[in-house]
């Protein structure tokens, strides 16, 4: 499969980057804030924002929250209610960005579909969660899988329970869940494992600093790049500091979009604009001197120099001992109808 459709934009092999803005939990509770993040993402230029649907008790356990001191009120103060959601849906409308969220439940995957998500993403931490993955794929609705902290085989289980359900609109994502990931640490050349492995387009969840890497994996070719996005990484919360602000997406976007087209086809063809070039900045055979008519050329005669209007350097062993038919002047372009004995290309 080389591509998959999210709402009216075709996804894979040929088609730009879908550019994934991954607000996460970054609105930290704050609608305010969280408008503002979807009005920066638009601007910088993202396909779609993305949130993280989750509940107090979808995601994690009493025994999670006995061993964390921190981690009830943080969900508290992160958490993301179905109002909130449908809020945000209705301002991604407004500013013509797309919205989708990852389920952790399917409560939460059944929210979304009334929502009218155009694909369900599934974080790294559910590959091994077969049942939310049949249940989420029975929806028909195409399926962006995260592969963070997954051994191939587990891929392999993931996708195999993915299509037995008849959903084949899939994407996976190369991943780390690493927060931050160094760069010799995400093997991007995974993707092209996968790819092969399961004949599915292919992107990066990027948890690295900056915008070196999601860069590379479009140059390799990635179809979606997903990258956590703030718009202060001093903010309080769990992913700001890891995320890229508005400008590092608009780079993201801008310098993606034009690596893409930069990548091209593999047939190698010159453009017109190029083939011209060639008159101007190749070489001719030149006269070294002057040359008088009836003189048998040989390599002490000739030079190349620019322009690349007259006989090719290439072609010498054609011109070495025919005659001039006409005297050439000192530093004169030698031309094929200059030549008596032979063809006159």
């Amino acid at each position: 499969m080389n591509t998959v459709t999210f709402g009216t934009r075709t996804v894979g092999s040929g088609h730009p980057p879908y550019v994934i803005a991954e607000i996460g939990s970054n609105h930290n509770g704050d609608m305010d804030l969280c408008r503002r993040l979807i009005d920066a993402a638009a601007e910088a230029g993202a396909d779609c924002v993305k949130f993280q649907s989750w509940t107090m008790t979808s995601m994690v356990s009493e025994t999670a929250y006995r061993n964390s001191d921190t981690l009830r009120e943080e969900m508290e103060a992160y958490l993301f209610t179905p109002e909130q959601h449908r809020q945000a849906a209705a301002h991604c409308r407004e500013r013509g960005i797309t919205f989708a969220s990852t389920p952790f439940s399917p409560g939460e995957a059944d929210l979304l579909e009334q929502l009218d998500v155009p694909f369900f993403k599934i974080a790294s931490m559910d590959v091994n969660n077969l049942r939310l993955l049949r249940y989420v794929a029975r929806k028909g609705r195409p399926m962006i899988v995260s592969t963070g902290m997954a051994t191939l085989g587990e891929v392999e289980q993931a996708v195999r329970a993915i299509r037995d359900e008849g959903n084949q609109d899939l994407v996976l994502l190369h991943c780390v869940s690493l927060y931050p990931v160094e760069p010799p640490q995400v093997h991007l050349r995974n993707m092209e494992t996968l790819r092969t492995a399961f004949d599915v387009p292919v992107g990066f969840s990027d948890h690295s600093l900056g915008t070196a890497l999601p860069l590379a994996a479009i140059a390799l070719g990635a179809c979606v790049i997903e990258k956590h996005f703030t718009l202060d990484k001093d903010l309080p919360g769990w992913d700001h500091a890891i995320s890229a602000d508005p400008s590092e997406m608009r780079t993201i976007v801008e310098d993606g979009r034009e690596v893409f087209e930069a990548l091209g086809h593999t047939e190698r063809v010159l453009s017109d604009e190029e083939q011209a070039k060639r008159n101007v900045m190749r070489r001719s055979l030149v006269t070294r001197r002057p040359l008088a008519a009836g003189r048998v050329l040989s390599e002490d005669d000739l030079v190349a120099k620019r322009p690349g209007t007259g006989v090719p350097p290439d072609q010498v062993d054609q011109v070495l001992g025919r005659q001039l038919r006409t005297d050439k002047k000192a530093d004169e372009v030698l031309s094929w109808s200059d030549l008596a004995g032979g063809p006159t290309q």
